[in-house]
C-alpha cells in the first residue's frame, strides 16, 4: 500500500527535494496535499505531475487569482492553513514540515494531530516552540524525525543508545565562504559573495547565517531541545568538506560519526523509507578523498563572534530563543537590502541581545504560540524605533 504524504512548503528547497524523491518512487507514495505561500505556477505544476487533488496557497491574493483562472476541476484549491483538519480527513503516513520561519510553527503542530510520522525541517519552529511540538507529539503518539542533516545524523547515531552515556556531541560547520578570508576585508563584502556557500545550495537567509556561523548556533539550540541534553554537551567544529555531519563521543570511549554527500535528499529519502528494507539510495562510492585529511578546526571566535552567544543559552526554554531569532532575521534582511554591512550583523546582534529591554524576558517563557507571535512583534517594533550601528 502506498504511503500517504503531505508536504507543507512544497515549493521551497526542502519541499522540492521531497517532491522529487516521491516523483521518482511513485509506486511507494501518494501525495494528498501540497502547500505554498505564493509560488502558484510551481505548485500547480507539481500537482499536475503527480495528480495531487489538494493544494493550499496561503497568500489570499494569489489564492483568489488562481481560483478565477483554474480550469482543472480535479484539483481542489484551499487557502487557510488553519483548516488542515478539514482537508485531511484521516491520518496520513508522513508529513514533511518545510514551511520556513516561525510562520511554520502552528501548521507543524496542527499537522502532528493528522500524521503518523512528522519530519520537521524548520529550525525556527523547533527552537521557539519545541515545548508545544513535543507536547503534541506525545499526546497524538506521532513519530518525529528531524531533517536538518546534523540533527538527522545525531538522531541516527543515538538510536538504541542511552543519552546518559553521551560525553560530547559535535555539530560540524563548513565555515562558509569566508573561512580563509581576513576579517579586515569582510566589512564591505557584498551579499552576492556571502551567498556563495562552498558546499551547499541554500536559500538567501540560511546562506548568510551559514557565513556568520549563526546557523550553527541555532542548530546547537535545536539539538539541545530535541535530544534533551545539557547545552554543555554540544560543541561546534569546523569541517570545510561538509562530508561528516555529526560526531557523538560516548563515555565508554567509542566515537561515532555519520557522513553523507552534501545533499538533503539523503536524510529526506531515509526518513521517507524509515525501517524499509527495500530502500536503496543510488549514490556513488564513499568519498574517501573527503575523508582523507579531514582537517577539523576550532572556530575562530574573532571571525565568528556569535560563538559567544552559546554562553547565554540556558537549558530551560524562555523568550531568549524567539528574541534571538527575531533580531538576527531583522539584521540579515537589512544586510541583504544593503542597509548595513556584513560585520554589522554580528556586532549589532551581540549588542542588542544584551539590552535591558530584551534581557528582562529571559527568565520568562511563552505559554502558547500567540505569546511567541506577540514577542516577535515587540522585537520588530523595538528595532524599528531604536537606532543602532548601521556601518
Amino acid at each position: 500500500m502506498k504511503k500517504k504524504i503531505v508536504i507543507l512548503g512544497s515549493t521551497g528547497s526542502i519541499g522540492k527535494t521531497t517532491f522529487n524523491i516521491i516523483k521518482k518512487n511513485q509506486k511507494d507514495f501518494k501525495i494528498v496535499l501540497l502547500t505554498t505561500n505564493k509560488n502558484v505556477n510551481l505548485i500547480l505544476n507539481q500537482a499536475n505531475q503527480l495528480k495531487v487533488k489538494n493544494i493550499l496557497i496561503s497568500s489570499k491574493p494569489h489564492y483568489l487569482k488562481l481560483k478565477k483562472c483554474l480550469n482543472n476541476k480535479k484539483i481542489r484549491v484551499h487557502n487557510n492553513l488553519d483548516n488542515l483538519q478539514s482537508i485531511i480527513k484521516n491520518k496520513v503516513d508522513y508529513t514533511m514540515c518545510a514551511i520556513s520561519g516561525l510562520s511554520g510553527l502552528k501548521p507543524t503542530i496542527d499537522s502532528i494531530k493528522l500524521s503518523k510520522t512528522i519530519a520537521i525541517a524548520n529550525k525556527e519552529s523547533i527552537i521557539c516552540g519545541w515545548q508545544f511540538i513535543n507536547e503534541a507529539l506525545k499526546k497524538n503518539k506521532t513519530n518525529f524525525i528531524p531533517i536538518d542533516s546534523e540533527h538527522f545524523s545525531i538522531w541516527t547515531l543515538l538510536k538504541n543508545q542511552n543519552t546518559a552515556n553521551v560525553k560530547k556531541i559535535y555539530l560540524t560547520a563548513s565555515g562558509g565562504p569566508f573561512l580563509n578570508k581576513k576579517k579586515s576585508i569582510l566589512a564591505n563584502i557584498k551579499p552576492k559573495y556571502a551567498l556563495k556557500h562552498p558546499n551547499w545550495k541554500m536559500g538567501k537567509k540560511i546562506s548568510i547565517d551559514s557565513a556568520t556561523l549563526m546557523n550553527k548556533i541555532f542548530e546547537v539550540i535545536e539539538a539541545k531541545k530535541i535530544f534533551n541534553l545539557d547545552i554543555s554537551k554540544f560543541k561546534i567544529i569546523i569541517h570545510p568538506k561538509s562530508y561528516i555531519h555529526a560526531i557523538v563521543h560516548f563515555n565508554n570511549g567509542i566515537v561515532k560519526f555519520l557522513a553523507h554527500d552534501t545533499s538533503m535528499s539523503v536524510p529526506i529519502a531515509n526518513s521517507l523509507y524509515l525501517e524499509s528494507d527495500k530502500f536503496n539510495y543510488k549514490s556513488g562510492d564513499i568519498k574517501f578523498e573527503l575523508l582523507n585529511g579531514i582537517n577539523f578546526l576550532n572556530p575562530d571566535i574573532n571571525k565568528f563572534p556569535v560563538i559567544k552567544l552559546l554562553k547565554r543559552v540556558k537549558n530551560q526554554s524562555s523568550y531568549f530563543e524567539t528574541i534571538l531569532i527575531s533580531i538576527n532575521d531583522y539584521l540579515v534582511q537589512k544586510y541583504l537590502k544593503g542597509e548595513i554591512n556584513y560585520l554589522s550583523i554580528n556586532d549589532n546582534l551581540l549588542k542588542l541581545i544584551k539590552t535591558p529591554y530584551f534581557t528582562r524576558y529571559y527568565k520568562l517563557k511563552p505559554k502558547n504560540i500567540i505569546d511567541i507571535k506577540i514577542m516577535i512583534r515587540k522585537v520588530i517594533t523595538y528595532l524599528n524605533k531604536n537606532k543602532f550601528n548601521e556601518n
